[in-house]
């Protein structure tokens, strides 16, 4: 029985209806009889006789609708837990890590509406950005940006990426390399360096010391990091020299011979723990 003031006659529901137990959304509810609530600004309430005490009609359509709502909900924040969080698929579910909190979400179904041609795009750059990413994934995971917030570090390197240095052209999503950062911090950067190509398959790098500048230091290391379009991969030298070094000399593998590499380098100090942002030195063709 419903009522919903005092003068209204009362509205008697059928057994099979909204609290039974075949009813989708109250299947734990056996009872019919609902009280009224002559205090209009009290939320609803359950009595031990699982009686349902309302006010206006407006409060209890919310309520179904809420219900309704929590049903249907599909990710879930892992707060404790003897085994904390998880990445990956367990039955039916998803354990990821998403700005910053754990979390579980149920596998989503394959939509059958294929992607507009904006999400196709979207798509392809985030493909794009991810492959050519990963193997930077160590460094980035250190280097790139605060950590503090809601966001992982590799996840502000591919952010930042995708917004920044991609370029689209004809509805094809390319690489802007001398707007790729390889990491980014607040470290002192570089002075004056320069980066030429040398027989052997080498790379010569020479800057200016300024371990005297801001938060510098001589304990400071030089890192390189060469990429090669039509090899499709990284060559990556850490902490080969000091920033007092002045120059370093790397040599890469035979088959970078003749190919163009985009190189950048970077500065790490002695804790590796912050870095400077990157400095793209150019496109050089290995001699």
């Amino acid at each position: 029985m419903l009522s919903l003031s005092k003068d209204h006659p009362p509205i008697h529901l059928p057994k099979k209806h909204l609290f039974s137990e075949e009813h989708p959304h109250h299947s734990r509810r056996t009872s019919e009889t609902i009280t009224p609530n002559t205090d209009k600004t009290s939320h609803l309430k359950t009595n031990t006789a699982k009686t349902f005490q309302v006010a206006p009609t407006c409060c209890f359509l919310c309520y179904l609708r809420f219900s309704n709502h929590k049903k249907h909900r599909k990710m879930a924040r892992i707060t404790k837990g003897i085994l904390g969080g998880f990445s990956g698929k367990v039955g039916t579910i998803v354990g990821a890590n998403w700005r910053g909190q754990d979390i579980i979400r149920s596998i989503p179904k394959p939509s059958s509406r294929p992607p507009s041609e904006k999400q196709l795009l979207q798509q392809n750059k985030f493909k794009l950005v991810i492959s050519f990413l990963q193997p930077l994934r160590n460094i980035q995971s250190r280097y790139f940006g605060s950590g503090s917030g809601s966001k992982s570090r590799v996840n502000m390197a591919a952010s930042y990426t995708i917004s920044e240095a991609v370029l689209v052209t004809a509805d094809v999503p390319s690489l802007v390399y001398n707007k790729i950062l390889i990491t980014k911090g607040d470290l002192t950067g570089f002075q004056n360096v320069t980066a030429s190509a040398q027989s052997g398959n080498q790379i010569s790098l020479s800057w200016e010391d300024n371990s005297l500048q801001g938060n510098a230091s001589i304990a400071d290391s030089i890192s390189i990091v060469c990429y090669g379009e039509e090899l499709g991969r990284f060559e990556i030298f850490e902490s080969v020299a000091l920033r007092p070094d002045l120059s370093v000399d790397v040599t890469l593998p035979a088959d970078c011979n003749g190919k163009a590499m985009e190189v950048y380098a970077f500065i790490s100090n002695e804790m590796q723990i912050s870095a400077s942002t990157s400095f793209y030195l150019g496109q050089l063709q290995i001699i």
